[in-house]
Formats: structure tokens, sequence, C-alpha cells
């Protein structure tokens, strides 16, 4: 799974890497100073594309939970394998996006005594992920998105069992279409997605990072030693 990751990446960085407009400066471009720990309820900058080109927007990481369940944890990442049909398939038809992360973080161990893993490539990753807009709690709306995750491989299949999907530069635009999916696209999509988070995964690494990251309350979003690697033994 996924559920914590850091972003780094100041808005000029996004913006040259996704060629994306961006929005006003005013809207959030200004706040936004990257984060070494975000996590689900945080708000982050995704990608995606209205029908004008790619746009940066900040959002949040959570979804509106189903009526048959209005409680628990904070909804948060997609299974792959699920998203075709079900829950899951208007956002994936109508509303993919990219979620751009330095890494992720992932936990071994027992409960209360677990060891943090940063999970990362050589520049920003590509998370492939779903968007929406979802009523919070005070009854207002907020756009929301998801991380989609895959059965894990690699670096990260020796951490977790659960990984996001990644996407390459030359997936971007076919991912993020604005188009909907239907039959066959979808089935395309999904072997596109399967294809390139593979080659992905496999470039991967990972090394353990310093136990002040384990508690999201407390962890300070713009430490960047809670991505470093620490000695282990």
């Amino acid at each position: 799974m996924c559920g914590r990751f850091a972003n780094d990446a100041k808005t000029d960085e996004l913006i040259r890497e996704y060629v994306a407009e961006g929005g006003k400066p005013e809207d959030w471009w200004k706040s936004w100073a990257g984060a070494y720990s975000i996590a689900p309820t945080m708000d982050a900058p995704i990608v995606r594309d209205r029908g004008e080109g790619r746009i940066l927007e900040l959002v949040r990481w959570d979804w509106q939970k189903p009526a048959n369940r209005p409680k628990g944890a904070p909804i948060i990442n997609a299974r792959m394998e699920k998203l075709a049909t079900g829950f899951w398939a208007p956002a994936f038809s109508a509303a993919r996006c990219i979620v751009p992360m330095r890494g992720y973080f992932e936990w071994t161990g027992e409960k209360g005594d677990k060891t943090p893993h940063f999970l990362h490539g050589d520049g920003l990753l590509s998370a492939a992920g779903l968007t929406w807009s979802m009523e919070l709690p005070d009854g207002e709306r907020s756009r929301c998105f998801v991380v989609i995750t895959r059965e894990a491989r690699d670096a990260s299949g020796e951490v977790h069992d659960r990984m996001p999907a990644f996407l390459t530069p030359d997936t971007w635009d076919p991912w993020l279409t604005p188009e909907k999916l239907t039959g066959e696209r979808k089935v395309e999509t999904l072997a596109m997605l399967e294809h390139t988070s593979s080659d992905v995964a496999a470039t991967i690494r990972e090394h353990v990072v310093d136990r002040k990251v384990n508690n999201s309350r407390t962890a300070d979003a713009t430490d960047p030693s809670l991505i470093e690697p620490v000695a282990t033994g």
C-alpha cells in the first residue's frame, strides 16, 4: 500500500517536469514548499487534464466513503485489480491523475517497534492516481485523490506486498486524457499501467530512515532528514 509519501519538489520543478499550467500564484503556488511526510487527509499536488492541457492542483489525499462504509480510516488507495468495475469504475473511466512523489514510506517489524523504509528512484516518481470531488464532514466540497496500488515488485516487495503503480513520461498523456474509457480502452489502459509500473518498479531502491517519521502527527514535514538513510545494525 502507500500510506505516506514525500514530495519535496517546489512548484517550479513540478511545472518543468509535467509541463503544467499550474493555476494562479495566489491560489497555492506560494504556500507549497514541498513536504517530506505527506499523510492521509493532507493536501498534495496532483497533475490532471481537464481537456485544455495538464494542470497542477493542490488536492486532499482522501476519498468520500461509500454509504455502506461511513466510518473508519480514510480511503487513500485504490487497488489496480479493482479499477475497471464497481466502486472505482467511474473515476477510472473519467478522472485519472498523476501524483508526483520523491518516494514513499513502508514499515517492517511488529506494532510498536516498526522500522521505517524510504523507497525511491533517481528523481520524481509519477504515481498513477484517481481524483474526484468529495463532501467533507463540515458539508463543504473538496477535490480529493487516491494513489493506485499494485502487487509489489523488486525492492518494494521486500518491504511490503503492495506498492504504488507508476507511470513513465511516454504514458502521461494517454493516462491523463479526459476522454472516458469504455470497453477495450479500459483493458488497454490497465495493460499499459501494468507494463509501465513494472518497468519503474525495477528502478526502485530502499533504505532505512529515522523512526521519527513513524508518527505522522509529530513528524516535521519540512525536515529533509526524514528521507535520509540511517545506520542499521
